[in-house]
């Protein structure tokens, strides 16, 4: 049986089209079509029932797409391991969060550079919903993402890298450093930088402080990119919510002074570093996932 046909007529029933199908696998749609008549006589049936401009599974269309899948995966699984044997996993492709790309980015690449300067690092930044695509649909090796923001799966392997401690960050000279009392409504007279917050992380706030702390209501600056949120903070009267690691070298210099807020704020991170169920580890995404359980350790 032939490989790409299968992988034709799953292209055809993720996209439900054949023009929309023949584009992703890079053929013409008349291929296209062939492809799929050669599988229909290769397993003497019918696997589409074409409905005027619609294309729908017959039930042995159904059945077959559903083998074929785990065909097409393991016939995937089977090239890159090959692959890896012959010396070809000096790759890596991660995706990172906006916490843990603040902790891990620079020091990531400067020891790729200093240590393994064959290897070839790609970092991809974007939502969670985005990198979460993009690994199951083989772009990217590994994330290293916000726990509270992946819901578990089957085709998903989750390995904590555990907590964070948050907290709200301004810079040295802040007035609210004058005040005796640092309480939630004195913070909330500045403007709040941070990343996107979980729903967990979120709930934690506004159980604590009330409905004034909801990240809703309270962020008015926000982005993925943490070291932006964190200069912003430092040029201005904005106060920093997040990981407090991230805003570790202003606070080790003295630049950023980290707020005893009353009562003090309990809310943590949990990140963690996902993959898919059953793919062969290439020998270098060993080495990033050691990598990152040090920085997270240490952090």
């Amino acid at each position: 049986m032939n490989i790409k046909h299968l992988e034709h007529l799953l292209a055809l029933a993720d996209t439900g089209s054949f023009s929309r199908a023949a584009e992703q696998c890079f053929i013409t749609q008349s291929a296209l079509s062939r492809s799929i008549q050669n599988l229909e006589e290769e397993l003497g049936g019918q696997l589409l029932d074409r409905i005027g401009k619609r294309n729908e599974l017959t039930p042995l269309g159904c059945e077959v797409v559903v083998r074929a899948r785990r065909i097409v995966l393991e016939a995937s699984e089977l090239q890159r391991s090959a692959e890896l044997l012959q010396g070809g996993g000096g790759q890596i492709r991660v995706g990172l969060g906006s916490g843990p790309g603040a902790l891990l980015t620079t020091p990531l690449l400067c020891h790729a550079a200093g240590q393994h300067p064959d290897l070839r690092v790609s970092i991809t930044r974007g939502s969670t919903e985005l990198q979460l695509l993009q690994l199951r649909a083989r772009q990217l090796d590994a994330l290293v993402i916000d726990a509270y923001r992946v819901a578990p799966a089957p085709d998903l392997h989750i390995t904590s890298l555990g907590y964070q401690p948050a907290g709200f960050v301004c810079r040295a000279d802040h007035p609210l450093l004058q005040l005796p009392h640092v309480g939630i409504a004195d913070v909330l007279r500045y403007p709040v930088a941070s990343t996107p917050l979980s729903d967990e992380v979120a709930r934690l706030l506004v159980a604590q402080y009330g409905s004034a702390a909801d990240p809703q209501r309270m962020v008015t600056l926000q982005g993925e990119e943490v070291a932006s949120l964190i200069a912003a903070v430092e040029r201005s009267l904005a106060v920093y919510l997040g990981i407090v690691a991230a805003a570790r070298e202003g606070l080790q210099t003295g630049r950023l002074v980290q707020l005893d807020l009353q009562p003090a704020q309990r809310a943590q991170a949990h990140f963690a570093y996902i993959t898919l169920q059953g793919r062969t580890e290439a020998p270098a995404l060993a080495w990033f996932r050691g990598f990152v359980a040090q920085v997270f350790a240490t952090a």
